[in-house]
């Protein structure tokens, strides 16, 4: 049995000799999890394999615990999805292509025997069972999802134009980088070829999001096209506004963009989730996913628009994370062919260098793959310490390729043989790939293993919508379980349907004695009829804390209680919480024609107001709690605020980090100890040659096998050098050809076998210490332990309480709608 099942390594396949074609599975090629925090980009024409080589990864990956986002603008990547552990022939037949079928002289059932007999044989041949197939699908969840479609999980890029982090925003240099790619990528939509220098549209909307997002307001399409006509600004640099772009101009603009918002076309990219990339790499409850964004139906220009965006959150997202030294997460790209030219600005260029220069210190690992390998900044990718390259069309494709290794060497200080490399592009076959590595001693060529997943070709829309139809259907049902509206309260509606009871509505403002303030909550729905309905606002902090956990937080409330004909003496207990970042109200009302409802007595009188304060921090000290989580396995505990998937993500984090750690101690440990058991073993084979010689003229050939199989769950390929082994083989065989009854033959024999078990004995002491490392940091095993934290009534502060008119829409037949 093949043994590849090792603690962060993926099995990409087998070394490959160039000289004999043939490839040996007595030497793995076991890649490190580690080594793609610093990139890898993979090259290869079009049949070389590129795909199963990258779909492997992927998959290892997910088996793994990482999760990624995968971009792709070609649709290869949904064969993650066709993974059947019982390698039917039923499970492979609605994805055979019947023109293909065809072509071979069979029908679509018999094709679909013959595919699946054919993955049996290829996983088997590669020691894969069909039960890691289910593995692969257990560890992690596999999505596509369509910007503009409703084929996979739509996804929106217009609702992520929220004003970035006060981290981001702290960060001159992040906050200009932002909105230099969110400007270029909206242009692009826009089909406008706008340098950030010179373009007045360019400048007029980077100073746009500038003003409005530097006050934490984020942007969305409506209120663009009004800055736009309208900009919260008088100059811009030293020039007042009408010089630098008269309205008139400013207003053609704002027309181009209206007009794009309200063709049919582009309604699609309205709708669907906002992207988030937390979401994206983990499902609620905390499973890995691998996120298939499928671009394929989309046009140039909207391609670039998502695909500036997207990196752009990857980057936000990437600086809230922790630093760490181990993988964290991937982001895959299918073709970056026109992303990442060496010359032109794009602007998705900008973020992605930006990547692949600082996500390594995130641990997320950046792949970029192509079969257009001239046209790329290869300046820009010497900060890629993998590469994979596989079979290349042309000259012209080699010698880019070499250009591009030759700096990648350089900037990382290693030795780079420019005619070896070349003559071994040269003999690259299907499926045959050279990995330069710069963690490792030297290239090595491979043949890469088996894929998991059934590799049909592209996906079409049609069939994501197939794949996808279980899981946009449970996602759908989630989501009307969990619904929520733009107040971020579940079921909102139920909770502020108007008053049964409730006083008579007057035309005129009701005037309110000094002392005591009013706000008016934003309408986010058109009518003709408004009315104001008073309501209670209270707004609070409360202050836990647990110094051995390490919590110090304030956990910011705000209620709102309906008033109708009265307010008890303490209304909080029936009030509803308010998402405090969602709250829009002004000082004066929106709507001068508006009625009234008139207001209790009691919130007409200022003394009122002092008891609902103080009834209001006793309500917060009696019955406002935080709960966290605890795992005393690790010493970690959920920050505030945090739920408990979020928290088993950083825990997993956590583990893996920990694991790599453990695992390199344990490298460091046995490495000697494994050299000298090869030198040893090394020096008895040739006595026993030596000796064999002398009585008969024959020579035993043997060679000691020190490859992954016998260094256990740990090594993998990295003990695999030019150095050390070279030659594959097993345990001699003590009788061999050779009649000897020599008595010096006979001890060195039984030296070489004694050396043999102590070797073996070694592997079994290394696998059980590895195996207690992965069993101690399972996280799957570790228990999670709620523990409530209390306030105290000191640590309990009453911002405000004030009326808060609420606006509701009202017909001529009296039916009474929410207007927010």
């Amino acid at each position: 049995m093949i043994d590849f099942e090792k603690l962060g390594q993926f099995y990409l396949g087998c070394q490959h000799d160039l000289k004999s074609g043939t490839s040996t599975m007595d030497q793995l090629v076991m890649y490190d999890a580690k080594d793609l925090t610093t990139h890898a980009v993979c090259v290869g024409m079009t049949g070389s394999g590129k795909t199963g080589l990258c779909l492997a990864l992927l998959e290892e990956a997910a088996i793994d615990g990482i999760p990624a986002i995968c971009i792709d603008p070609k649709g290869d990547l949904g064969n993650l999805m066709l993974t059947f552990p019982g390698l039917a022939p039923d499970d492979f037949q609605p994805w055979i292509d019947p023109q293909e079928a065809a072509r071979n002289g069979m029908s679509v059932p018999e094709y679909a025997k013959k595919t699946a007999d054919q993955w049996r044989k290829g996983l088997a041949e590669w020691g894969q069972q069909p039960d890691r197939i289910q593995r692969f699908r257990d560890a992690a969840e596999v999505a596509i999802y369509t910007p503009a479609s409703n084929a996979g999980r739509p996804i929106t890029v217009l609702k992520s134009f929220d004003a970035p982090s006060d981290q981001v925003r702290a960060d001159s240099d992040a906050l200009r980088s932002r909105i230099l790619s969110a400007v270029s990528g909206l242009l692009a939509l826009l089909q406008i070829e706008a340098d950030p220098i010179s373009s007045r549209e360019h400048i007029l909307l980077s100073t746009i999001f500038d003003q409005l997002w530097k006050n934490g307001q984020g942007i969305d399409m409506g209120t663009l096209i009004r800055s736009i006509q309208a900009p919260p600004f008088s100059k811009v640099g030293f020039l007042d506004l009408e010089s630098f772009y008269p309205q008139s101009d400013r207003f053609k603009l704002a027309m181009m963009l209206n007009n794009l918002l309200a063709s049919p076309s582009f309604a699609a990219w309205m709708e669907g989730e906002s992207l988030d990339i937390q979401k994206l790499l983990y499902t609620p409850a905390g499973k890995p996913r691998l996120a298939i964004i499928s671009i394929a139906h989309l046009s140039d220009q909207e391609r670039m628009f998502f695909v500036t965006i997207l990196l752009n959150e990857m980057l936000a997202w990437m600086r809230s994370q922790t630093g760490t030294s181990s993988l964290r997460a991937l982001l895959y790209m299918d073709e970056v062919f026109g992303y990442f030219p060496p010359t032109a600005n794009p602007p998705s260029k900008l973020p992605m260098l930006t990547l692949l220069k600082q996500a390594r210190a995130f641990g997320l690992g950046v792949v970029l793959a192509t079969q257009n390998p001239v046209d790329l900044d290869y300046k820009g990718l010497s900060n890629c310490g993998t590469w994979f390259l596989g079979r290349l069309q042309t000259e012209r494709d080699k010698m880019r390729v070499l250009e591009g290794l030759e700096g990648a060497a350089a900037t990382t200080g290693s030795a780079f043989d420019r005619q070896q490399m070349e003559q071994i592009l040269a003999g690259l076959g299907n499926r045959v790939f050279l990995m330069n590595n710069v963690h490792d001693d030297g290239p090595t060529v491979f043949r890469t293993r088996w894929a998991l997943s059934y590799l049909r070709g592209p996906i079409s829309r049609q069939q994501i919508e197939v794949l996808m139809s279980s899981m946009k259907t449970s996602t759908s049902n989630t989501a009307d379980r969990s619904s929520t509206t733009a107040s971020g309260t579940a079921d909102a509606p139920a909770k502020f349907a108007a008053p049964q009871s409730e006083l008579p509505g007057q035309t005129s403002r009701p005037v309110l004695p000094p002392g005591i303030p009013e706000f008016f909550l934003q309408a986010h729905v058109q009518g003709e009829r408004y009315v104001y309905r008073p309501a209670l606002l209270g707004q609070a902090r409360v202050h836990f804390s647990d110094l051995r956990k390490g919590i110090d937080a304030w956990d910011p409330v705000t209620l709102i209680r309906l008033a109708g004909d009265s307010v008890p003496s303490d209304p909080w207990l029936d009030a509803d919480e308010w998402d405090e970042a969602d709250l829009q109200a002004d000082a004066q009302p929106a709507f001068s024609n508006a009625m009234y409802r008139d207001l209790p007595t009691e919130m007409t009188q200022k003394k009122s107001f002092t008891t609902w304060t103080t009834a209001l921090k006793n309500h917060m000290y009696r019955d406002r709690k935080m709960t966290v989580f605890t795992c005393e396995d690790l010493g970690q505990t959920s920050k505030p605020g945090e739920s408990e998937a979020d928290f088993r993500v950083r825990l997993r984090q956590a583990a893996r980090e920990e694991r790599d750690i453990q695992v390199e101690k344990l490298r460091r440990k046995y490495a000697t100890k494994f050299k000298t058991l090869e030198d040893k073993l090394r020096r008895a084979e040739q006595k026993i040659e030596k000796e064999k010689t002398q009585k008969s003229g024959k020579t035993l050939s043997a060679a000691v096998n020190l490859g992954t199989s016998v260094l256990g769950a740990l090594f993998g390929r990295k003990t695999l050098s030019s150095t050390n082994i070279t030659r594959a083989g097993s345990v001699i065989r003590s009788a061999s050809s050779v009649a000897s009854e020599s008595t010096d033959i006979r001890l060195a024999e039984e030296q070489y076998t004694a050396l043999v078990q102590e070797r073996e004995d070694l592997t079994a002491t290394v696998d059980a210490e590895a195996q207690q490392i992965s069993d101690q940091l399972d996280t799957e095993l570790m228990k999670l332990e709620p523990l409530d934290l209390a306030p105290k009534k000191t640590d309990t502060v009453v911002d405000q309480v004030a009326i808060l008119w609420l606006p509701y829409i009202e017909d001529a037949t009296g039916n009474v709608q929410r207007a927010f």
